[in-house]
């Protein structure tokens, strides 16, 4: 069952194409992650699907309901963290807490979460550090445990160990049957907590894949070490780059097929050779050429 569905979604503002016809879906108990650096289009995605502005054009269905014409009632089953987070100065953690508690109208898991982070809800705002304030916002998005959890760049401002925290939180709520979508440039964090990810490029999308396929494609790492001398331009081949000439060898950069490479690597009487898939960052990278 598809909790998202994004069809060729288009956000224009005048001559600037923010998102340009964009579609994917996100299925019941997902972590999906939506990747691409700042002004590819993720928060302007965002912002749409929570109806805080509307579309040029396409239609978004969450939970099986229309974003813009039943966002009422989506908002009571979606926990949102804003990545611009804005809060009353003059209230409390606690003050914030309780107005969501208020307009959720039900039971609540702020307390577990407070004592999960070590906050202290009695402080102002407006005494609270940027991390703190961080905390705040993710109490207010988790405490309602809601369907559907939609979070831009949810570790802004988070140290390590809470980083971590923040990542058991969302395993544990996934359990009791959330689905998560979370915007990051943080590739270590996506790679860390993501089923599935997509990658938006200059308002277009330009691939959806899970984490695993990700992580398929044909992209390795290989770093050779040869006991004779060694003429580097014979692995100048297709789809072969080298990346780094070191002491004794080569690091090379493959695309596609290993079978050429190897087969000119057995020429040498080789000292060392390590073969590896390539980081989820080099993968992403790729895609951003």
């Amino acid at each position: 069952m598809s909790v998202i569905e994004v069809n060729q979604l288009s956000k224009h503002f005048r001559k600037n194409r923010a998102v340009d016809n964009i579609s994917f879906s996100v299925e019941k108990g997902e972590i999906f992650g939506f990747l691409g650096p700042n002004g590819a289009g993720k928060t302007t995605t965002i912002r749409c699907m929570m109806d805080f502005i509307r579309p040029t054009g396409g239609n978004i269905n969450i939970l099986g309901l229309n974003a813009q014409k039943d966002s009422v009632q989506l908002k009571k089953k979606i926990g949102y963290l804003s990545g611009n987070l804005r809060l009353y100065d003059k209230w409390t953690g606690q003050d914030h807490v309780d107005f969501v508690s208020r307009l959720n109208g039900g039971t609540d898991i702020a307390n577990e979460i407070i004592e999960k982070f070590n906050f202290d809800p009695s402080q102002k705002v407006k005494s609270l550090s940027s991390g703190n304030k961080q905390k705040l916002g993710i109490i207010m998005a988790f405490m309602t445990s809601p369907e559907l959890l939609i979070m831009d760049e949810p570790t802004n401002a988070l140290d390590p160990l809470l980083q971590n925290t923040m990542y058991d939180l969302i395993d544990e709520i996934t359990e009791r049957g959330t689905t998560v979508f979370l915007s990051s440039h943080n590739l270590s964090e996506v790679d860390r907590i993501c089923h599935k990810v997509g990658i938006i490029k200059n308002g277009k999308m330009v691939a959806t894949e899970s984490i695993r396929n990700l992580k398929d494609k044909r992209l390795y790492n290989v770093t050779a070490y040869f006991a004779d001398d060694f003429d580097k331009s014979r692995f100048e081949l297709k789809g072969v780059h080298i990346k780094k000439e070191i002491a004794g060898g080569l690091i090379l950069g493959v695309k596609g097929d290993l079978n050429e490479l190897v087969g000119e690597l057995s020429r040498y009487n080789l000292k060392d050779l390590h073969i590896e898939h390539a980081s989820l960052e080099e993968i992403f990278i790729e895609f951003y050429k």
